[in-house]
């Protein structure tokens, strides 16, 4: 092992000072039941060129999104990526950066970071957005502890229409922290009674717009609802395109909104990593999780920017930190802060009507086949379709053809037969009336 720094000289002196006559004897202590007999059964050395062709082989057993009619969705949306993204993200003074404990030596980090939180928080209707988090799900999360600690309460409501993962993230978040939530059955199409479900117990009421299903709803009567129980409505926005054509969460009385911000900037990436983001009510802003850059001036009056709030256990006293949230993908903030840059708002609303006018026409297209039924009454780029058999089984019918055709339902709930037969389509600006019209003429075919 020549990369080893260590010589056959040192590890006889090793030896010596332990008192051992060989690694044999160091080890001997170790149980036989508990050591391998030989060499693990790996491939043997090989060189660049052929790791890169057994890698290679083992990719192309995917399908990759761009090589095929593509409506899969879900939480995670394939958009066209800008190249002037990938090419500004991996300049070496952003490729290299870590997180900005010295103002003075990370200015640029810093006003990107404010740049992007301005950004944040224009596009959810908030009053203060931070630096980012790990992603949509922990955001959320990480909302729910935030209101338990502000109305001082330990009981949540989460909405059936939430992301189960989001869901199973909160759970696990519940049962080592120690608060309790009360979650309602997933309801495509349906509609849910959340306000009679707000008490003085309730610390908040989570929902999510669009939703799974892909239903856009207003949530500004809830949100009334809770604040006259002294509740918080927290709302999740898993397609941050979405709010370039929908009201904000803002504008409907949210308190805290937790979103996914893959769909700018970054790549699907099988599934990560991808940045959360976080905005709340300005009087909140002592709560909030991770971090908060700010403006200040220095000592000349130049303009210059600051960690303004660090309040993870790293920062401070651990017992009074809101969080434990470390470094998280800095990088992926950058990538969406240049992307919508770039967009601009104009840009970034007629983004958002193409991706909303192609999803309407592929809807009408396939609600038209027999026994297919559309389950949405108002929706974005992604709708929820009820078919006459179940939905698995179909999505596996049309992959062989070479169409990914979205995501069955029963995937992430399979122990719900009642939603075996429900398929979630999506529909971004990278798909082609090319790929609306195999896709309507494949599902046509497989359900006959």
């Amino acid at each position: 092992m020549r990369y080893l720094p260590l010589t056959d000289r040192d590890r006889r002196a090793m030896l010596t000072e332990i008192g051992v006559g060989s690694i044999d004897a160091l080890f001997a202590d170790v149980p036989p039941t508990a050591r391998r007999d030989g060499l693990v059964d790996l491939p043997r050395a090989m060189g660049e060129i052929e790791v890169e062709r057994a890698i290679s082989q083992m990719a192309s057993r995917n399908i990759a999104a761009g090589s095929v009619p593509f409506f899969i969705g879900g939480g995670a949306y394939r958009h066209h990526i800008p190249a002037a993204v990938d090419h500004l993200v991996q300049r070496g003074e952003f490729l290299t950066s870590y997180t900005p404990y010295q103002p003075e030596l990370a200015q640029g980090t810093l006003q990107y970071l404010f740049e992007f939180q301005t950004q944040v928080a224009l596009l959810t209707g908030m009053e203060v957005a931070n630096a980012s988090l790990y992603d949509g799900a922990t955001a959320c999360a990480e909302a729910v502890m935030m209101a338990n600690r502000l109305t001082r309460r330990r009981r949540a409501v989460l909405s059936g229409g939430l992301h189960p993962h989001y869901r199973e993230v909160c759970e696990t978040y519940a049962r080592f922290i120690g608060f309790e939530f009360a979650a309602l059955d997933p309801a495509p199409g349906g509609s849910e009674d959340l306000a009679g479900l707000v008490g003085r117990e309730i610390s908040c009421v989570v929902v999510q717009n669009p939703d799974f299903f892909g239903e856009v709803r207003d949530y500004s009567d809830l949100a009334r609802s809770c604040h006259d129980a002294g509740a918080l409505l927290v709302v999740v926005v898993t397609e941050i395109l979405s709010l370039g054509a929908i009201h904000p969460p803002g504008e409907m009385g949210a308190d805290i909104v937790a979103a996914e911000g893959q769909s700018l900037g970054n790549a699907l990436n099988f599934g990560g990593p991808h940045l959360g983001l976080f905005a709340s009510r300005d009087k909140f802003v002592r709560q909030m999780p991770g971090r908060l850059v700010g403006q200040t001036v220095d000592v000349d009056g130049r303009r210059g920017w600051v960690l303004t709030l660090s309040t993870r256990e790293q920062h401070i006293r651990r017992e009074k930190a809101t969080s434990n949230i470390c470094t998280n993908s800095g990088l992926c903030t950058l990538a969406f802060a240049i992307h919508l840059s770039l967009l601009g708002e104009t840009g970034l609303t007629g983004l958002a009507r193409l991706n909303h006018a192609t999803a309407v026409g592929l809807a009408e297209r396939l609600e038209r086949i027999p026994s297919v039924r559309l389950l949405n009454r108002a929706f974005f780029n992604e709708f929820a379709l009820r078919l006459p058999h179940p939905a698995a089984a179909v999505v596996d019918a049309l992959a062989e053809k070479g169409v990914l055709a979205g995501i069955p339902v029963s995937r992430l709930y399979p122990n719900r037969p009642e939603l075996a037969d429900i398929l979630l389509v999506a529909a971004t600006e990278m798909v082609t009336t090319a790929d609306m019209n195999r896709f309507e003429r494949e599902l046509t075919e497989a359900l006959s």
